[in-house]
Order: structure tokens, then sequence, then C-alpha cells
């Protein structure tokens, strides 16, 4: 009998300190709904005490997800491990409290300026407290790649003799290669007397393309928990990809024979674009499992091989992981019954309203293309889902461009009962539609990044417009929009960047990123 190897999902948490990854509390919501569609075992939702927003995520999360346990994230403090406790307690029996403090020589002498015994204490004081909200407590050891072996080992059989049920060692800043954190790991199995008393887990960032890697060989090590998120996503070069460590351990099961995941791996491919829609990035091309050429073959030789038998150039059979063709496409004919059939087919949980707007626009682009496809209605269910107040809606677009005339924009927008209107030339129809929401607003935004794509072939493939957008104080704000007219998917995803940042500017309670930045995370 193989162990059953714990697939910890930390994508709402650790992958949305990925800059420009944000995500709103309904956005959340989707992606934890999918995750669970997954069957991943735990969701950590969120750092309950950094924000009100994060705490009210955590808190729906733990309340309206079934299944997987859901973990909040707190320092060796006691109003984080207060806050994570409250946040989690809907979930009951499946709250988790993840604490952390750092143990390695360079955080303890010029971060924490912490002696070896107070790192202890404090540590196994917050696994005690931790203890008096959830049964469930994960406790991290930050840095633990960049700490002495023998203290880590200290600290680890403290936190388990103090009711820590789950010890992860993270590799918190990539430092680790294969064989020395394997050995990492086998050191604590060899040297830590109540081991078995715990779950011993690893976290893997990808400073050095190596987090994948790392983990499977931790597995091969003994530890039973991997944590990591979809796509990869995460602070500076990612986290491990559950994706490719899910797929790792099924498609060479003949290596890794002690251990299974009960990942439900045809959902693999629609989990993968859900994140990416809904944090605003994409997944690059090439990138294993999840990318757009993960199985496709342009050399003569491998398609000739493939026709003859797929398992000559392909080690997974994609249908398996979710990919495959689209679904029969709906057409400006289906009615609302049909189209909302197939938004429930999508795993989109959704209310009346909700499918009243998106059929709405449904209608408006099954005028404009022959036939919608799965992808675009997923399109427009991303462009439509947000608990973001819309103080702007577009109302109107008009642009006129050409090889020999300057582009201008007139933008119309409605804010309440109010009517706004302006023009402005720029470089190009894009441009141009921007300045002129700019001129109406008397905000300038900067446009840091913009990605178009096609949702499905041909000439009238609906275009979907992510981009991240500066308004001066640094921070990036990220916007999305669709429609048929790439020009309009620009100017709504320009529009949506405005909503948010307009709702952020209206929130009382900020982010304190300064005090989570103060001990850093895992």
């Amino acid at each position: 009998m193989s162990d059953r190897l714990t697939i910890f999902d930390t994508t709402l948490r650790d992958g949305e300190q990925c800059p420009g990854a944000s995500m709103d509390p309904r956005e959340k919501m989707e992606v934890a709904r999918q995750l669970a569609c997954l069957n991943v075992d735990v969701i950590e939702a969120g750092f309950p005490v950094i924000s009100d927003g994060d705490f009210a995520s955590v808190e729906q999360i733990a309340t309206e997800v079934k299944g997987p346990i859901i973990a909040g994230l707190a320092r060796c403090i006691k109003k984080d491990i207060e806050a994570a406790g409250a946040a989690v307690k809907p979930a009951a029996e499946r709250g988790r409290i993840h604490v952390f403090l750092a143990t390695s020589k360079i955080h303890r002498e010029h971060k924490l300026k912490k002696a070896h015994d107070e790192i202890v204490r404090l540590a196994v004081e917050s696994v005690t407290y931790a203890k008096s909200f959830v049964q469930d407590v994960e406790f991290s050891p930050e840095d633990a790649s960049r700490t002495e072996p023998e203290f880590l080992a200290e600290v680890t059989q403290a936190v388990i003799a103090a009711g820590a049920t789950t010890v992860n060692i993270p590799d918190t800043v990539g430092f680790a290669v294969p064989q020395t954190y394997a050995d990492m790991i086998r050191y604590l199995f060899d040297n830590v007397n109540n081991i078995d008393d715990a779950v011993i887990s690893v976290h893997c960032h990808n400073d050095l393309g190596l987090a994948v890697a790392n983990s499977l060989a931790a597995v091969q090590a003994g530890a039973r928990q991997i944590e990591g998120t979809i796509n990869g996503i995460g602070e500076r070069a990612g986290n491990a990809a559950l994706e490719e460590v899910i797929m790792a351990i099924k498609t060479r099961s003949d290596i890794f024979v002690d251990v299974h995941t009960d990942i439900d791996v045809s959902e693999i491919v629609k989990t993968s674009r859900l994140v990416s829609r809904m944090c605003s990035l994409q997944v690059q091309r090439n990138k294993a499992i999840v990318g757009e050429n993960a199985f496709a073959h342009g050399a003569g030789i491998h398609q000739d091989g493939i026709i003859k038998k797929r398992e000559t150039y392909e080690i997974m059979d994609p249908k398996e992981i979710g990919w495959g063709e689209t679904e029969l496409p709906l057409t400006k004919h289906s009615g609302r019954h049909a189209v909302a059939l197939r938004l429930q087919a999508l795993s989109y949980t959704l209310t009346d309203a909700e499918i009243d707007d998106i059929f709405s626009r449904f209608k408006d682009i099954g005028d404009r293309k022959k036939f919608v496809y799965d992808d675009d209605l997923a399109a427009l269910v991303d462009d439509s889902l947000t608990t973001v107040k819309e103080s702007y809606s577009l109302e109107y677009l008009h642009v006129s461009s050409g090889t020999t005339a300057i582009p201008t924009a007139t933008v119309q927008l409605k804010r309440g009962e109010e009517t706004l209107e302006d023009s402005s030339p720029g470089n190009g129809a894009v441009d141009a539609s921007m300045k002129a929401i700019d001129r109406i607003l008397k905000k300038r935004g900067h446009l840091v990044e913009y990605n178009v794509s096609a949702t499905s072939g041909g000439k009238d493939a609906l275009g979907e417009v992510s981009l991240k957008v500066d308004f001066g104080d640094g921070n990036l704000i990220s916007g999305k929009g669709a429609s048929t007219d790439v020009i309009e998917a620009s100017a709504r995803a320009y529009l949506n960047a405005v909503n948010r940042v307009s709702a952020l500017e209206e929130q009382s309670g900020g982010i304190d990123k300064s005090a989570a930045a103060a001990e850093g995370t895992i």
C-alpha cells in the first residue's frame, strides 16, 4: 500500500503575493471552488491578519467550500493566530492554522535579532496557542534550507512536542538543490525522535528553477505533503507548480512507488485556465502540462510517430488531464437555459442576476460571431465576475484610425446617473481610448503590461485583454476585458483597472504590507 501524498495548495496565499496577481473575493471564491473540484487536500486561503479583505475571503472560503482543509497563515504573534483562528472557524474540524517563524542564521541575526532559545520558545508558545483554536496546526521554520541541520532538528522536535500536526520545511528563497534538500529531510527523520507524530511537508520556491525537482526529491526522502501553486505562480520566480508535481508522481509511478495523490487529474487544465484568468497571468506556451504547446508536435518524425502510436512521443494522455476538443458551441439562437447549463458544466457558480447579465453579453457577442465556444463563454464570465464596485461603466466607444489619420477616440462613461464624455488622440487606437478615459477621470494611468489573446479560433474569435496599470503610486492594478472588438476589450480592461483602484481608494482598511514585510513569508 502506498502513502497518500497530501497536496497543499497555496495559490490564494503565496500565489497571490506575485506582483500584479491579486484577486478580489469573488475571484478567490471561484478558484477555491475549482481547487475543491481538483480535490486538493488543503487550501491555504490567505493571511487573515493582513487586511479586512483577506480575513473576509478566508472566512467565506471556510464557510462555503466543502471537502479540503482550509488553512490561514499566521506569524508567531498572538493577533495573527487569533485572526487565523477566527477566519477558519467556520470550517470546524477542517480548519488549520499555519504558523511560521524564521530559523536560519541570517534571519536570526539580521531580521529577528533573536537567539536560538528565544526562537524555540516563540515557536512552541505559538503552536500551543494555535492549538487552543484548532486541532490541526502546521509550523514552518522560515528559510529552513539555510538553517543549521542541528538547530532545525531541535525546532522540529520542540514544535511536534507542542502539538504541531504538520511541520513544513520551506526552501523560502529557492536556495536548495535536490540532493542536499533530500539529505536535510533524511537528517530530520534520523535525528528527530518524535517525527512520526507529524507529517513532514515541503514548500519550495523556484529561484533556481528547481522547485518541482526539490519537492520530488523530498518526497523520496520521506516528506508526505507538498505545498505549491497552480501554474507555479508566486513571489519572485514562483512556487512549485502543483500540476507538474502531481503528473510527475502519476506518470512515474515506477519511481514513486510509495506514494500517490487523490487529485482528479481531469480537472488540471480547467483549473490552470481559471487561475490564469482570475489573476490575469498568462501561462507560457511551453509550460509543462498546461501550456498550449505541451502536447503540440511540429517535427514530421514526431507527427508520424503520434499517428502510428501516441505513446511514441507522448508520456501522458492529454485528454486525461483535461485537454481535448471544446464542447459544441452555442449560437445566438441558444436560449438562457442552454447558456446556464454550459456555465454549470464549466463549474461556475452564479446567481440568477449574474446569469442574466452574462446572457445579455452572450446575445450581443452571438450577433457578431457565428459560434460562441466554451472559452468565449468563460471569458465573458471572467469579464463580469468582480466584486469591485463599478464606479464607471462603458456606454459608448468610437475610434477613428487609419494609416494616414491620427488615431482619435471618443468615450462615453456612466457614473451613477451622470454621463461623462471626452475625446483624445493617441499613438494608436488602444492608446487613444485609454487617454480619452484619462481625460474624463482627470487621472493618468501608466500602462505597464498589456496582453491580448484569442479565446478560440477564427477571425471572429473573442479577444481577451489583460493589463496592469500604475496610477502613480507604484502599485500595479490588474484589469481585464473581453469583446470581439479588441479595442473595446482594451477599453473595458482599462476601465476595470480604474474601477479597482477607485474601490481601493474608498476602502477604509487597506493592506498593511509593512506588517507582513517585518517578518517575511515562507
